[in-house]
């Protein structure tokens, strides 16, 4: 009884954790930050488009907006995020009237990957979500296969997730090496922007990480809870066998003087 409670409790506790993580992650703007280091102001500042390009501005990018968390460039329309940064959206190109018709076979590519980021995160809290139900009823009912069930969908809505962050990643690569966008590319950048710029993973990206790596730990106790669930019915069936005591209908005995 003690291994199949204390796994199922990591599990769970796990499993909400981990959502919780992917969640964050998804909805926030820090999943890659770049820095302007504002002592080179004055000789950026000689660039004719130092004004206008965000990338002589310091900016954090996620998966929906690009925030600014110092100064903004000028001509470009932003809002108020919910963590009170100035941030513009990133076009998906959902409702472009006929904008998108203009981009050539590797730009549609490019916009599926990034499309694809969102949707299998989407699959993912889908997975996550479902996981609940026969969890639920195996806790109860006490059914391994209900906890079996939990624990595959834990499993596959951690792969999903690793495979978002994957594609992701694989976004700037694809952007490089086909595309050949000079603001895409750090090494295509203006020298003196690429000497006053340091860029890094932030804490959504971090936070995204650490969701899968729960989600698969959650998964993996799950699997074990189930596998020690199994063991103590089969031990509690063996138990009741044991005691169980064969008794057998014995002769009526009667007087002799019958």
């Amino acid at each position: 009884m003690a291994c199949s409670a204390v796994a199922l409790s990591v599990a769970t506790v796990s499993a909400v954790v981990a959502l919780t993580c992917t969640s964050i992650a998804f909805g926030t703007d820090n999943w890659y930050e770049v820095r302007v280091n504002p002592d080179g102001n004055e000789r950026l500042a000689s660039l004719q488009e130092f004004e206008s390009d965000l990338r002589y501005y310091s900016r954090d990018e996620g998966i929906f907006r690009i925030c600014f968390p110092d100064k903004r460039p000028k001509g470009v329309q932003t809002y108020m995020s919910p963590v009170q940064t100035q941030c513009i959206n990133i076009d998906y190109y959902i409702n472009d009237n006929g904008i998108s018709d203009t981009f050539t076979d590797q730009r549609w590519m490019r916009l599926h990957m990034a499309r694809s980021v969102v949707a299998l995160f989407i699959v993912s809290f889908l997975f996550s979500t479902l996981s609940a139900f026969p969890g639920l009823v195996g806790c109860w009912r006490r059914s391994h296969s209900n906890i079996i069930a939990t624990g595959l969908l834990q499993l596959l809505a951690g792969l999903v997730v690793a495979s978002a962050i994957g594609l992701w990643h694989a976004i700037p690569h694809y952007e490089y090496e086909k595309l050949n966008f000079p603001e895409m590319s750090f090494s295509r950048w203006p020298e003196v922007l690429q000497i006053y710029s340091r860029s890094y993973y932030g804490w959504s990206y971090v936070l995204a990480w650490l969701g899968v790596a729960l989600t698969l730990s959650s998964s993996f106790m799950f699997l074990c809870g189930a596998q020690c669930l199994r063991k103590e019915k089969q031990k509690e069936k063996t138990q009741g066998t044991a005691y169980l005591v064969p008794i057998y209908a014995g002769p009526y005995h009667c007087p002799y003087s019958y």
